[in-house]
């Protein structure tokens, strides 16, 4: 039933994104850009360009030299806060606006503005440095004069470029060549689109059988290539030889590239460039680097404004009370600058120290060692997360499959017993050689020691075969690298393949003693424990799919000329391939619940009759013109019957340090964790079984591969029946459903308790975050540690008190007269008020320890109280009573001594600002009270300077003392009983915590 849901489309919006650079047309023509266009690239020679190409220029800086400083005051002076204090400093030049002198306005504004740019200058050239490594390596290009050194930003379309094994590939290239005798290569893409699995890429052919490479210039051929583009993952292009009789033409697909951003894993290959600079594939999926503001100063801006509109509402009741009199309008405008200070410009450099303390403190914290604060302008974001995005590959995994489990139906093999394993392997290759071939008289337990040791020698066996790993070998500074491959030398040999649990297989088969040795594309070498070696032919491979999820190969025994059918893969589709047995389901479940992930193994013997007949239909399918993976699947399939079931393989790939309980803490703080992953759908999910990211109480839905509006419609529909479910969702089905029923799929996917999307790519992680922000008002925090997470990590948010001193005029007949003036304005922004204000960052609600024991209390922080309206206008009316019963405090007390005006209340001012931050603090720390008394002595010490203003000779009588020291109290003290009161009889949350 698809109609109880009503889902509505998308409406298409016409919208430009600037944050993107694998805009639209538009954005290009705007930005003086050509629309990318198809081209053809003469191997060899850049100069027969057709168009125009971009520099191989890699820049991620938000600014260049000219527009740093209008970049940088611009991001500052866009949001009201600081505009306001640009306004009020410049209105000083107008002498009929003018309160004091210029340096009273000048010298706070400009200590801010200066730790702003500086800060900015100094991660501006962090970045520019590691461009500039990266732009400046240097690689060898194939010339008419012979091999030449080039800089990665030196090269152009059309060179001919050699990369080195684990050297990164400078640009987008097709592979033309390789040094590997197999005439194939593996790249590293983690850092592109950050699968674990290495990818197999294949030179062209007609390139790969020249002698050498310096032949490559000799011939006259070109690569027409589609547009520059953001697909990773498909390519479409041909090779062309005009030299040749007849001339030679290749199809070229996405197994022909050599992407940039990723690396050489085996051999020395040469490549032409197609691609450069922006248009390079892995620089499409990223996005432009923006300048970030924390949620925190969004609310004090909103703030300020408020308080704004009061100071205009004040001001104009003050002129009114004039009636109007006169310049109305000048009055306006003064009194609008004499109330200003109600907005602290202290507030500004407290917050801007305040974050440049927090990012040190995540510096220095022996928790996370090595730990760069890349921005100090956001860390007060990570205590308001709600959504935790986070990468799998080397962030919550370190990359490294390790073998667990080999279960064999009636028994089992762990990591604690595989010694066993070990033991029936030798006894199959050694004890069989000893023993007479008769079995009369043998006891019914050598019988069934035999019985099980010949099962698990055909299914290490089997595991030992079914794979695509490649040995390769190495000099290791003592045997050169053609010993080493002659004597199969186990101190050189490293494994390859496209995937790290294939690896994993093979290395756990060497540890029991069957050893892969050898494999080239026709056969394959494996060692017994006695060190003879077994020979195997390859007859047919079929190579694993996503859509397919098994792998099969066929192989010949060369000493015994049987030919087996080896097969491995998910159980989903394994089951209905092998024979009837009644433990394959439930151990597979078992075994998944223990987050590994599950490989079923099976074999089949074939005759030579049954294979010539398979390899008849199998090459006649293969030359089909229509149809052709339709056929091949279906001859393919009638191998794929009756299977003999030979065990189930359980790898798991290792999690990072922590990772469960880090993954409980943050479900217990109430922060959703979604994992965006370029992996495989069954490793992604295994990997959040595995984590924790799902518990064990959890269902998990897997919504199924979709392709146009209809199918979306039915799956979210089943996916809404769903309660409490983890959802694993592919990136193809997510770009249907966010393209058709965006609010539909997002609504769903933020009620889940974890979110796991795979296949992504860099661009859908961006979007994801997005949409997260602009659906819920969240703020998110993205994880990463590849080259195709960044996009992700630029777009995520990852990252008051008010005094008031305005009664003096109200009491002076409403006069436009500041009450302090020169350095006591900016004595009382900085130095006399700064420390013990700034000391507030040591400040705990509770210690960290009990923080992490109870993640539950970090769920007040996403409510957002401490900064609340509600909060704000308490600190309002504070403020107002407390300015109010200094002055008229001062006027009750003081009748006689009213010119000392600005002494008494300066000085009560001073007092009640130390004691209200006393009143605030929950943790006393030895920093703060070292504040608080050298703002003191700060005020008294400079008392000496501020003869001007104050009369030191009459602050120092026993009357001034005891009068300013009830005034403060008065001020103060009501507030210390409501405080108590209040925790007293409604305390917070983590109150009991602290006792």
């Amino acid at each position: 039933m698809t109609d109880n849901i009503p889902l509505q489309p998308v409406r298409q919006k016409k919208r430009m994104d600037s944050k993107h650079r694998g805009g639209c047309c538009e954005c290009l023509r705007c930005c003086g850009r050509r629309e990318p266009r198809p081209r053809t690239v003469w191997l060899g020679h850049p100069e027969k360009r057709e168009q125009r190409y971009p520099r191989n220029v890699i820049n991620n800086q938000k600014y260049n030299f000219f527009t740093f400083l209008p970049g940088v005051l611009f991001n500052q002076f866009k949001y009201f806060f600081n505009l306001y204090f640009l306004l009020l400093a410049c209105s000083q030049f107008v002498v009929e606006m003018r309160l004091g002198a210029l340096y009273t306005y000048w010298v706070p504004l400009g200590f801010v503005l200066a730790v702003t740019v500086i800060r900015e200058a100094a991660e501006e050239i962090r970045c520019y440095m590691r461009d500039k490594e990266v732009n400046s390596q240097i690689y060898s290009k194939l010339t008419a004069r012979g091999t030449v050194k080039v800089k990665s930003s030196n090269i152009q379309v059309g060179d001919l470029i050699i990369v080195e094994k684990n050297q990164r590939v400078p640009a987008d290239m097709i592979f033309l060549r390789t040094s590997e005798k197999n005439g194939s290569c593996f790249l590293r893409t983690d850092q592109l689109d950050g699968e674990t699995d290495w990818k197999l890429r294949l030179p062209v052919s007609c390139t790969q059988r020249l002698p050498t490479a310096s032949d490559l210039l000799q011939i006259r051929s070109y690569v027409y290539a589609e547009e520059p583009n953001i697909d990773i993952h498909n390519f479409v292009g041909t090779f062309t030889r005009e030299d040749s009789d007849p001339p030679v033409n290749e199809s070229l697909s996405i197994e022909n590239t050599l992407w940039a951003s990723t690396v050489i894993a085996s051999g020395t290959v040469v490549g032409v460039v197609l691609y450069t600079g922006r248009e390079l594939r892995s620089v499409m999926n990223t996005s432009n680097p923006r300048s970030k503001i924390g949620l925190f100063d969004l609310e004090v801006n909103c703030l300020t404004k408020i308080l704004f509109g009061a100071l205009v509402v004040v001001s104009l009741v003050m002129v009114a009370l004039q009636h109007f009199a006169g310049r109305w309008y000048l009055q306006i405008i003064r009194f609008l600058l004499l109330f200003s200070n109600i907005i602290p410009i202290s507030l500004r450099v407290n917050l801007d120290m305040g974050k440049i303390v927090y990012s040190w403190v995540i510096r220095r914290d022996s928790k996370i060692p090595g730990t760069v604060v890349r921005s100090s302008t956001i860390p007060e974001q990570l205590g308001r997360i709600s959504y935790l995005l986070t990468d799998k590959t080397g962030t919550l995994t370190q990359n490294e499959m390790v073998f667990k489990r080999l279960h064999l139906g009636t028994v089992a093999y762990g990591l604690d017993s595989m010694d066993e394993v070990q033991s029936h392997i030798f006894s199959i290759y050694t004890q069989q050689a000893q023993e007479p071939p008769a079995v009369k008289g043998l006891s019914v337990a050598t019988k069934v020691r035999r019985t099980m040791s010949s099962r698990v020698h055909e299914a290490v066996k089997a595991i030992a075969l079914c794979h695509n790993v490649t040995p390769v070998y190495e000099s290791n500074g003592v045997t050169d690298q053609a010993e080493a491959e002659r004597h199969y030398e186990d101190s050189c040999r490293v494994y390859q393949a496209s995937s790290p649990d294939e690896v994993a297989l093979v290395q756990w088969t060497e540890s029991v003693g069957l050893t892969l040795v050898g494999r080239d594309q026709s056969s394959v070498q494996l060692r017994s424990p006695g060190g003879h070696i077994l020979n195997f032919t390859i007859l047919q491979i079929f190579p694993f799919t996503y859509e397919s999820k098994r792998m099969g190969i066929i192989v010949r025994d060369e000493s015994t000329g049987e030919i087996t059918f080896y097969m491995k893969g998910a159980d989903v589709v394994m089951a209905g391939i092998v024979q009837y047995n009644d433990w394959l389901e439930e151990e597979c479940g078992n075994m998944a619940r223990e987050g590994l992930r599950v490989l079923v193994v099976a074999k089949k013997s074939l005759t030579e009759e049954q294979y010539q007949d398979f390899e008849a239909r199998y090459v006649q399918a293969k030359l089909s013109v229509h149809d052709r993976s339709l056929k091949v699947a279906t001859v393919i399939e009638s191998l794929e019957m009756e299977m003999e079931l030979l065990c189930l393989t359980g790898v798991e790939d290792q999690l990072q340090t922590d990772v469960r309980p880090t993954l409980e803490t943050l479900r217990n703080a109430g922060i959703k964790v979604w994992m965006l992953t370029g992996d495989k759908l069954e490793t992604a999910t295994c990997t959040a079984k595995n984590a924790h990211l799902v518990t064990r109480t959890q269902d998990i839905h897997i919504f199924r591969l979709v392709t146009n509006r209809g199918e979306a419609h039915l799956e979210l529909n089943a996916f809404r029946r769903k309660h409490d479910c983890a959802l694993v969702i592919s990136g193809d089905s997510l770009e249907v459903c966010l393209k058709y029923y965006e609010y539909e799929f997002m609504e769903l996917a933020c009620q889940c308790p974890a979110v796991v999307c795979c296949r992504c790519a860099p661009t859908q992680k961006a979007q994801i975050v997005r949409l997260l922000q602009e659906r819920t008002g969240k703020l998110t925090c993205a994880v990463g540690d590849g080259g195709n997470d960044v996009s992700m990590i630029q777009e995520a948010d990852c990252g008051v008190g008010v005094e008031g001193k305005a009664v003096f005029s109200s009491v002076f007949y409403f006069a436009s007269v500041p009450l302090y003036q020169g350095f006591l304005i900016i004595g009382y922004s900085t130095i006399y008020t700064m420390f013990p204000v700034f000391s507030l960052v040591l400040d705990k609600d509770v210690k960290s320890e009990v923080a992490m024991l109870y993640p539950e209390l970090y769920k007040d922080l996403l409510k957002g109280r401490p900064l609340s309206y509600k909060t704000f206008l308490i600190w309002v009316l504070i403020s107002i009573y407390q300015g109010s019963i200094i002055m008229y405090g001062a006027l009750l007390l003081f009748e006689s001594e009213f010119v000392h005006i600005v002494a008494i209340s300066f000085t009560s001012l001073i007092l009640t600002e130390l004691l209200m931050v006393a009143l605030t603090i929950q943790t006393w720390h030895w920093l703060m009270i070292v504040a608080e008394l050298l703002s003191l002595s700060c005020y008294i010490a400079s008392l000496v300077f501020l003869h001007e203003f104050i009369d030191v000779y009459f602050i120092a009588t026993l009357s001034f003392l005891w009068k300013v020291t009830v005034i403060t109290l008065v001020s103060c003290l009501p507030l210390y009983v409501l405080k108590y009161l209040r925790r007293r009889f409604s305390p917070p949350s983590y109150s009991k915590l602290t006792s």
